[in-house]
């Protein structure tokens, strides 16, 4: 008897939402008569954010990564070593190597190579930097140069993929899509999650869509990557014939089909498709006037060294700029060309000065608009190379790479970590890539052990159970 009263319960329930539904779903076909009605009452519903307001203090309300795909030297770049320099050409001590993780260079003789480049002290803070970043080397009071980075992976796209998501399993969400999950957008117009990718100056490793994933999580939180060049986003345009009221009219009558589906099914990636629907046809109005940048003054374009919009890492710079005038929460930019095996000397060298002038043109861009104070921009690479030579180049290496903060919340001129006297192994206060992405989502105003989600029975989190955030180069 207490089964069947249970029963009828539950068919009763069900009937009555699904009566409902249809109820709900009628209204809203109904909405469809007056043309861009839904669109409009909608505008103001976008995702606050399942941690907003943060619990901390928010330092950054936005973040800028720029993601130097490939694998950059250290020992070109930021880690200066005048002992490998002496070794050139010697045999590694084995006392360095024996029994470590090497990519392509197991079973070789392995010989020191000496840095290509040298390095000069710039700024107030003195900082060490390689000479081939003349114009990084102008803002090294404003950054903050972690020498002491450490990773899981050696071959590319597994470590960008631990990079991206702090997983080495591929479907975890990427650090954006948590961000934007735990913050929401700033604008309803334009994604919370951008890319922007860029190519040149070595051998250019493919990035996966995956990187910027939302796994996971609702799809609504994944990255949207804009082309550089040509449309930013396919179909972007309406068709020839079709105006923007008629666009509208088609949108509504598929937001009234999906909103019956959904009260439905209550399925949360209908949800998701309707706002994406919604989001679509904002973005038609707002994403061509992001990308136009005629209004930029010269010596803007100048600072950067880009006419705009010629798919450039100088013109995503801009870009990425503009994205965070508008309030878009995380930006992505690649620029695939650090991954020198080979030719080290010149290939670094032709890639520095490709991303030099427009990395340090943002931050002076960003502070002279009073926004570097809650942007915080991230530079760095998914590991770095090894001191023994492959030929005239480097191996992968996951030991220790260097990276640099700027901008919200981040105290200027500092280094953190050391590294050995050759390079090899970061000995001094080792930054994971955990400690990275807890220290991104502190100055967010997020304790990163509380931005969580359930999944498959377990509460997963960006830090997976590690992460302790860099204290020395806060402010």
């Amino acid at each position: 008897m207490k089964l069947e009263k249970q029963i009828s319960i539950e068919l009763n329930r069900r009937s009555f939402l699904s009566k409902t539904g249809i109820g709900l779903g009628l209204t809203a076909l109904g909405s469809i008569i007056n043309p861009l009605t839904n669109i409009a009452n909608n505008a103001d519903k976008r995702w606050s954010g399942v941690m907003a307001p943060p619990p901390l203090p928010v330092k950054a309300k936005r973040v800028i990564f720029l993601c130097m795909a490939g694998g950059p030297s250290h020992l070109e770049t930021f880690d200066n070593k005048p002992e490998l320099a002496k070794l050139h050409g010697k045999s590694m001590p084995e006392s360095f190597t024996k029994g470590q993780q090497i990519a392509q260079l197991q079973g070789k003789e392995l010989k020191a190579f000496g840095p290509q480049h040298k390095f000069k002290r710039w700024g107030q803070s003195e900082q060490e930097i390689t000479t081939i970043f003349p114009n990084i080397g102008k803002i090294a009071d404003e950054i903050a140069i972690i020498r002491s980075m450490q990773t899981e992976q050696i071959n590319h796209d597994p470590a960008h993929t631990f990079m991206n998501t702090g997983s080495i399993i591929s479907g975890r969400p990427s650090m954006g899509s948590w961000i934007n999950y735990g913050l929401g957008s700033e604008n309803n117009d334009l994604p919370g999650f951008v890319v922007l990718t860029s190519v040149g100056g070595g051998q250019s490793q493919p990035i996966a869509a995956r990187q910027w994933h939302s796994g996971f999580l609702p799809s609504r939180f994944q990255g949207v990557r804009f082309r550089s060049k040509g449309d930013p986003v396919l179909y972007v345009n309406n068709p020839n014939g079709v105006n923007r009221k008629q666009q509208g009219d088609i949108v509504n009558t598929i937001q009234g089909l999906n909103q019956i589906a959904y009260n439905s099914f209550i399925d949360p990636e209908i949800e998701t498709r309707i706002a994406q629907y919604e989001m679509a046809f904002r973005m038609q109005a707002s994403v061509p006037e992001l990308m136009n940048t005629a209004n930029e003054p010269q010596h803007i374009l100048d600072l950067y060294g880009t006419k705009g919009s010629d798919g450039t890492f100088a013109s995503n710079c801009l870009l990425a700029r503009r994205l965070a005038e508008r309030g878009v929460r995380f930006i992505q930019l690649y620029h695939r060309g650090w991954d020198h095996h080979g030719g080290i000397k010149k290939g670094i060298q032709h890639t520095a000065n490709l991303v030099d002038k427009a990395t340090a043109a943002l931050i002076i861009d960003l502070k002279q608009r009073g926004m570097l104070d809650d942007t915080l921009i991230v530079y760095g690479g998914e590991f770095g190379r090894t001191p023994m030579a492959q030929g005239n180049g480097r191996d992968h290496h996951i030991k220790a790479f260097s990276m640099w903060l700027a901008g919200a919340g981040i105290k200027g001129g500092v280094t953190h970590g050391t590294t050995d006297e050759l390079g090899y192994n970061a000995v001094k206060d080792v930054v994971s890539v955990h400690d990275l992405h807890a220290t991104i989502l502190y100055l967010l105003g997020i304790p990163h052990k509380q931005l969580t989600y359930r999944f498959q029975g377990r509460d997963f989190r960006l830090t997976d159970v590690h992460g302790n955030r860099v204290k020395s180069i806060l402010a």
